[in-house]
C-alpha cells in the first residue's frame, strides 16, 4: 500500500458552507444567524465565563485568603500485613530497610506504618511514624517501636 492510495473516510471531508448568497442556498439573507439579537450582530456574543447575569463561577470562588496545601505533608501508608510479609523475626525496619525491601522508594521520607493486617515476627520500628493501633500490634508480637 503506497502513499497514494490513502484516502479520508467517506464524509469527513465537507464543503465550506457559503453564506449570504441568496434564500437557495438555505444560508441566504441572515445567514443562519436568525434575525436579531446579541449574536446575529458583528461583535456580538458573551465574553468568556459570562452566566446571564448570574455571578460567574470565578467571582463565586474566594480568591484571597490562606491555604495550608502547599505546605501540607503526605505521609506514604506501610501497613502491618506488608511487613508480616517481607520481613524477618528480629529485624529492624526503618526508611533504609523498607527501600532495601522494595516497599518505598529511596527517596521517601514520610513513611507512616498503619495497622491493616496482623503481624506476629518481633520487628524494632525506628525512624518511622507509627500508627497508635500499629503500635499496639508490634509491641503486642514482642517488637519494639522506638
Amino acid at each position: 500500500m503506497s502513499d497514494f492510495d490513502l484516502k479520508a473516510p467517506k464524509g469527513a471531508n465537507r464543503k465550506k458552507k457559503c453564506l449570504g448568497r441568496g434564500k437557495g442556498t438555505g444560508l441566504g439573507k441572515t445567514s443562519g444567524r436568525g434575525h436579531n439579537g446579541q449574536n446575529s450582530r458583528s461583535g456580538g456574543g458573551v465574553k468568556i465565563g459570562f452566566e446571564g447575569g448570574q455571578m460567574p463561577l470565578f467571582r463565586r470562588i474566594a480568591s484571597r485568603g490562606f491555604s495550608n496545601h502547599p505546605f501540607k505533608n503526605e505521609y506514604l501508608a506501610v501497613n502491618l500485613d506488608q511487613l508480616e510479609d517481607r520481613f524477618n523475626d528480629g529485624d529492624k525496619v526503618n526508611l533504609e530497610t523498607l527501600a532495601a525491601k522494595g516497599l518505598i522508594k529511596r527517596s521517601e521520607k514520610l513513611v507512616k506504618i498503619l495497622a491493616s493486617g496482623e503481624i506476629t515476627k518481633k520487628l524494632e520500628v525506628e525512624a518511622v511514624n507509627v500508627s497508635a493501633s500499629a503500635k499496639e500490634k508490634i509491641e503486642k508480637a514482642g517488637g519494639k517501636v522506638l
